[in-house]
């Protein structure tokens, strides 16, 4: 299998616990894989040492990029900064607090070229750990999603998804929050492109607080859920590729075009 270049980025919103971690994980296994990566770090206007310490690891490896937001553009203003921002064929994002071991990402290039895929899409194996009421909204959310977009996903919001540069340029990202892993894999599959799932162990978060489940952000993913249907049964031309959200600075690699 030929060695291929590799983005991978972490939206971080006060992960001040899991930074340096997640980052000496990452470039462990970034290294083995290949010659060519970087490790993009989008700071959401972190309130606590987040920051700080992301520029440290940055300072010491010039493959680490800090991207910081002035104002909080939630999950799915990181994330798409975090795919303006990289700048490899293939483009890599996980919590974190890494939910999966990172040595999966070698499984998921490997079925990549062999199936010929533009995504791989990763589920979780189990997830009662995480309790009933989280397991009852994961179940609705799908079934909702497989219902109305017609996509046969098992796990649309989990973060681990590997995707070909080509998938990004095609699509136009709109989300702001939570809704922006199911709007990437419904436009992907739209579009045609082809969207493979792989199972994987299921890590939860021991440390911070997660607000996936808090009923503003499930309130905002039904709103943009509704706008997304509308778009798919009524979609309009041209589609513009993922754009850099507003008022962010990167530190550490070279600029993206756009950014400030």
């Amino acid at each position: 299998m030929a060695r291929p270049s590799l983005s991978l980025f972490f939206p971080a919103w006060n992960e001040e616990d899991y930074v340096e971690r997640a980052v000496t994980r990452a470039t462990q296994v970034l290294s083995r894989l290949t010659d060519d990566w970087e490790l993009i770090i989008v700071n959401d206007a972190s309130t606590d040492r987040t920051k700080e310490i992301a520029q440290e690891l940055a300072r010491k490896n010039p493959r680490i990029k800090v991207v910081s937001h002035e104002t909080n553009l939630k999950l799915g203003g990181a994330m798409k900064t975090g795919f303006t921002h990289s700048t490899k064929d293939i483009v890599v994002y996980s919590d974190m607090d890494l939910p999966f071991d990172l040595n999966e990402l070698e499984r998921a290039l490997h079925l990549m070229e062999y199936l010929e895929a533009d995504m791989i899409c990763a589920f979780r194996f189990d997830r009662t750990s995480e309790g009933p009421k989280r397991i009852v909204y994961s179940f609705v959310y799908n079934t909702l999603i497989r219902g109305l977009f017609g996509v046969q996903i098992k796990d649309i919001n989990f973060s681990f998804k590997v995707m070909h540069r080509r998938v990004l340029e095609s699509i136009e990202l709109k989300s702001e929050g939570s809704f922006i892993d199911a709007e990437l894999v419904v436009k992907a599959i739209k579009k045609g492109f082809k969207v493979f799932q792989i199972g994987v162990d299921y890590f939860p978060r021991t440390r911070g607080i997660s607000t996936l489940a808090s009923p503003s952000v499930i309130a905002k993913m039904m709103r943009e859920l509704v706008g997304l249907y509308s778009d798919v049964q009524h979609p309009t031309q041209p589609v513009r590729p993922v754009r850099l959200p507003p008022q962010v600075k990167a530190i550490g690699g070279r600029k993206a075009a756009g950014s400030r």
